[in-house]
């Protein structure tokens, strides 16, 4: 398998808007040569033989029962709450 140069690292950072300092190219190229070199040996496993599968079983949309429980001790859950409001907790708004 061929190198990666440090000027495809940088390319691949800038596709990736990441900000790398010069001082951590070497780590990231060693970590991308791993990564690579270990896709290689994936993509070069012996799979003769083997069926092709989707998932490891035929279950489909496998859920539990949608039930409400009852917590008897609603005051130790909401103990470590930052903010509570109506005896359950508040957080922040992630929806706009």
């Amino acid at each position: 398998m061929a190198n990666v140069s440090k000027e495809e690292l940088l390319h691949i950072a800038r596709l990736a808007d990441l900000n790398i300092n010069y001082e951590e190219i070497d780590n990231y190229l060693a970590n991308l040569q791993d990564i690579l070199n270990f896709a290689e040996v994936v993509n070069n496993a012996n799979t003769e033989g083997l069926e092709e599968t989707i998932g490891e079983n035929d279950k489909v949309n496998v859920f539990r029962k949608d039930e409400i429980k009852v917590f008897e001790d609603n005051k130790a859950l909401l103990q470590n709450a930052k903010e509570q409001e109506r005896n359950m907790f508040k957080i922040p708004k992630v929806i706009q």
